[in-house]
């Protein structure tokens, strides 16, 4: 069984069949992890420290909290543009063009924050707030002024720092579903199945959001050279 491919969502990359799922995996865990920007390696740094260095998932709906806001951010600065330079339509259009890019990345890795969000609630597990909750929200706005900030100044060095994020969040998955055998056996089906697709375990859902992540990763290092438009 493979994850649904009836219908297109919105915000939902390609989905894979099992055998392709696991053989990204491989790939993923053969391919060295890009060498982190400073700022990158400070958050990875501080995430650790807060959390622990261990993949749960906990610690990973921490990530995806963060995952969203370069996209947010992005995705305004796009809006701003239009606003200001609506009356030339063509350069208008390609600013739309980024703002429906930036907003398909971000739903994407909303429903990997409303899946993990799902799992720890089926575990019945309660974290404490500050740590789980406020400190995350904290995290998440310190870095949209960064990602808004870098994007403003050169829109490059935001999708580098992204670009690191994301194949941090690749190689993370990866491991966790290597780390973790018992994911093999069991199936997902839940509340976001008919949005974000069914796999046949949990094992081939986290290879999915890990997959997703390198392609939000790809992305972003092509638009590195993309011309800006602010």
């Amino acid at each position: 069984m493979t994850a649904s491919n009836d219908s297109v969502v919105f915000g939902v990359t390609e989905r894979l069949s099992n055998e392709q799922l696991a053989d990204e995996q491989a790939r993923t865990l053969a391919t060295p992890r890009r060498r982190a920007s400073p700022a990158a390696a400070l958050l990875f740094m501080m995430m650790d420290l807060l959390y622990g260095k261990r993949r749960t998932f906990a610690k990973f709906r921490v990530l995806e909290v963060i995952a969203r806001v370069p996209y947010q951010a992005w995705e305004h600065v796009a809006y701003v543009a239009v606003t200001h330079r609506y009356s030339e339509p063509k350069f208008a259009r390609r600013i739309f063009d980024r703002v429906a890019e930036s907003r398909r990345q971000q739903d994407n890795e909303q429903w990997h924050l409303l899946i993990l969000e799902e799992l720890l609630h089926e575990e019945g597990r309660r974290e404490p707030y500050i740590r789980y909750r406020l400190i995350p929200q904290v995290i998440a706005f310190a870095y949209y002024q960064l990602s808004w900030l870098l994007y403003v100044v050169k829109p490059a060095w935001s999708y580098r720092l992204n670009a690191d994020f994301e194949d941090h969040a690749e190689h993370e998955y990866a491991l966790f579903v290597a780390e973790n055998p018992s994911l093999a056996e069991r199936p997902y089906d839940g509340l976001f199945a008919e949005e974000y697709g069914r796999f046949d375990t949990l094992a081939d859902l986290f290879r999915q959001i890990g997959y997703d992540e390198r392609m939000h990763k790809l992305e972003s290092l092509e638009a590195m050279d993309a011309p800006r438009f602010t």
